[in-house]
């Protein structure tokens, strides 16, 4: 940030940025974040035609030199991000051009979120909120920012569902969404079940390249916690209204986590819990899926 205006600029400019909570039917509180730098995020076009005839921003030779990295491994290039959501926010990208693909890497995000522990690390999928689906990144942001945390930590939302091999697996309740939860201080067991659940999505959505979905994951208290959210959908039905009925917003890991982005000060004045309900209903799975998800993956 000391040499990279652009950065700094955004990161002072966090101190502006307008907030709001809003309690959703059962008590689930969520946070609304109007940052109108995050309208390249929520408005990028990801479709096949378009990502073709732009460069793309993840790779080293494209990036701005002000862009300084810190390796981790011989695969992973830990960057600032420029256009904050968190008060420190890093994007971590793959050293080679290749796909967004979790299944792959999802060992090196448990090693990240272990060793970047003041942060929350986050994934999201292709048709999950990532800008840039053809090059494969993680972010992560601080630690304590995002409620679900802080749901989780209290158990108002959650219920155990089942224990495999030491590590516990959740599932939740009143949350107007879907959320699979797994928790346990012995990583190869964690990449096990998430392994299984991974393959038990992909039979539903066997024309993606990958299951629809959003993963954040840290390291606390000597164990992991990851939580994911099975996607159904890419843009909630507002994201495509006209006039009046539009509400900007495309859901990706850190709304799942409960602060929602709105890059439009229309769409932050006029959002409701009832806008916020739909849009998690419509993109999610429902929870009583999840439930069936735990106990078939299980089996497998």
């Amino acid at each position: 940030m000391q040499h990279w205006d652009l950065a700094m600029n955004n990161y002072r400019g966090l101190q502006m940025v307008k907030t709001q909570r809003v309690q959703l039917t059962g008590g689930r509180m969520i946070k609304v974040q109007f940052n109108p730098e995050r309208i390249r995020s929520s408005a990028a076009k990801v479709d096949a035609k378009s990502i073709q005839q732009r460069a793309c921003f993840l790779c080293a030779e494209n990036r701005p030199a002000q862009q300084k990295g810190l390796a981790f491994g011989d695969d992973f290039t830990i960057l600032i991000n420029p256009y904050p959501i968190f008060p420190e926010h890093l994007t971590i990208v793959n050293n080679k051009h290749t796909l967004q693909q979790i299944a792959p890497n999802f060992r090196q995000m448990l090693a990240l979120a272990r060793e970047l522990n003041e942060f929350t690390l986050f994934y999201n999928g292709p048709k999950c909120g990532a800008s840039a689906p053809d090059h494969f990144h993680f972010q992560a942001g601080t630690k304590g920012f995002m409620p679900v945390e802080e749901d989780f930590r209290s158990g108002k939302y959650t219920q155990l569902a089942a224990e495999e091999k030491g590590a516990k697996l959740y599932q939740w309740k009143d949350y107007h969404c879907g959320v699979i939860t797994f928790q346990g201080d012995a990583s190869q067991i964690i990449v096990e079940l998430f392994e299984r659940l991974h393959r038990y999505l992909h039979a539903y959505q066997p024309d993606e390249i990958e299951p629809m979905l959003n993963v954040l994951a840290y390291f606390e208290k000597e164990s992991w916690i990851v939580h994911v959210f099975p996607r159904i959908l890419h843009r909630p039905l507002c994201y495509f209204e006209e006039g009046e009925k539009q509400i900007l917003i495309s859901p990706a890991s850190v709304d799942m986590g409960g602060v929602f982005i709105t890059p439009r000060e229309e769409d932050f004045e006029k959002i409701s819990a009832v806008d916020l309900e739909n849009i998690l209903e419509q993109v999610c799975l429902k929870p009583q899926d999840t439930e069936c998800a735990i106990r078939d993956m299980l089996q497998m």
